[in-house]
């Protein structure tokens, strides 16, 4: 099971892993990060966050032949905290997400995220979601079909594709991946697939919805800010502009002084923020490029808390 983790040294390099600290990966997939993790721990321990049942069978195989100090979590990141609290976990030293979907998943036709390979339409992470892809494209609206693929694909053509996807499931339920591919390239002038795959855009997003993404990624990443000790990072890796805005925006918020105290002379301690941004946007090398064409959006960003 092939699975090439992106920016991997980079990320995992900017946590500072300490042999003794409380790591967290959120988004564990297939242990890529999880694994290097782990091997640079001692006395320290990691937690695993996945959704995926085959993902956590195999991390947990992976994991098991470096070390016995992990546990993995089923559960949405959403959940961090809680999850954390469950097992007696206030504080950790760094947590890192990766949220690309994995090479794995898009590469297993039965799941539905992949446009190139012929499959019912599902794209759930988790397949106890009870919405799927099914869903979305055979029972919403028009309008919410349009916002959609205008907001979560950022796709120029989104009422045109909506509309086709409408009047096609008129007539005839849309049941697989490559038939949805043919309705949205109806919908879009021969132009527009020139440059990039057409169906691109309205998978990411129809995927986005199916799976709440930009809502859970917001908590998930508040929540974070809260469990991290003093010195201790969070490393998030994204791949397409709307989750890069989230993280930039909430780093923003939590690491600036208030708009209305920066006037001030001076600044009391308690008004100065408790987080210091690290990096805002180490993209992949030319070499991790070449070997890897999946990477090629990848954006990295960090975050440290400096004091309480």
């Amino acid at each position: 099971m092939k699975h090439v983790s992106v920016l991997l040294n980079e990320s995992i390099n900017c946590l500072n892993v300490k042999k003794d600290g409380i790591y967290v990966d959120a988004t564990l997939g297939y242990a890529g990060h999880s694994s290097v993790i782990l091997s640079k721990l001692d006395t320290g321990f990691l937690y695993g966050i996945d959704q995926d049942d085959t993902a956590i069978r195999y991390s947990n195989v992976k994991l098991s032949q470096i070390g016995s100090n992990y546990c993995i979590i089923k559960s949405n990141f959403a959940n961090i905290k809680e999850e954390l609290h469950k097992r007696g976990v206030e504080r950790v030293d760094g947590i890192l997400f990766d949220l690309g979907v994995s090479s794995v998943q898009l590469d297993e036709a039965d799941r539905g995220f992949s446009f190139h390979n012929d499959a019912k339409l599902d794209m759930r992470m988790d397949r106890s979601n009870p919405i799927s892809a099914y869903n979305v494209v055979n029972e919403y609206s028009l309008s919410d079909l349009t916002r959609i693929i205008r907001d979560y694909g950022e796709e120029k053509y989104a009422y045109s594709i909506a509309k086709k996807i409408v009047e096609y499931r008129n007539n005839k339920k849309i049941e697989t991946t490559l038939e949805l591919v043919d309705i949205i390239k109806s919908g879009m002038p021969m132009k527009a697939m020139r440059n990039t795959h057409p169906a691109r855009r309205t998978f990411q997003a129809i995927r986005i919805e199916v799976n709440k993404e930009l809502e859970v990624l917001e908590k998930a990443l508040v929540s974070s800010l809260k469990l991290l000790n003093v010195g201790g990072r969070i490393s998030v890796i994204t791949f397409h502009s709307l989750e890069d805005k989230i993280v930039k925006n909430i780093f923003k918020k939590y690491s600036e002084v208030d708009d209305k105290l920066k006037s001030l002379p001076f600044i009391p301690d308690e008004y100065l923020p408790s987080y210091k941004v690290i990096e805002k946007g180490i993209t992949p090398s030319e070499e991790e490029l070449a070997n890897n064409n999946r990477a090629r959006s990848a954006k990295l960003r960090v975050i440290e808390r400096i004091k309480e």
